[in-house]
């Protein structure tokens, strides 16, 4: 689900669905919801969320600015395994073939992540795939 709050335009969200109770008519979320919030429910796209992955691998290895031994620490949200299911696999496949050869890669699973708008303020954002790389120069 994709939330705005309705007094910006610019600050969007992403919660994952956790459950679905057809009976009491409800939806379970990771992570709050704020009162007043505009809701729009999102279907996935595997190939976009495989590409982020990709994407992430190529913003680490620029900031990085080697091409030698690499260790790359990646950190997916659940959701997205959830989402991917069998095809997990090529969100590493693809943040290994971006990032420099013979990069070593470890990783584990969280359940989102908090990070910073520009404003400085913290939120918390389900779907995430983070990539910290560490080189010798």
């Amino acid at each position: 689900m994709a939330l705005r709050e309705l007094s910006t335009t610019d600050k969007s969200l992403v919660r994952t669905v956790l459950a679905v109770d057809e009976s009491r008519q409800s939806m379970t979320f990771a992570g709050d919801i704020p009162q007043g919030s505009r809701a729009q429910l999102m279907r996935a796209n595997f190939d976009r969320l495989i590409q982020g992955a990709s994407d992430a691998a190529s913003l680490a290895s620029a900031a990085n600015g080697v091409a030698g031994d690499t260790l790359a620490v990646a950190i997916s949200c659940v959701g997205r395994r959830l989402v991917l299911g069998e095809r997990i696999e090529e969100e590493v496949e693809a943040t290994l073939e971006v990032l420099p050869a013979g990069a070593r890669q470890i990783g584990f699973y969280s359940y989102g992540e908090i990070s910073p708008y520009a404003t400085g303020r913290c939120d918390l954002h389900n779907q995430t795939m983070t990539l910290t790389t560490i080189a010798e120069a």
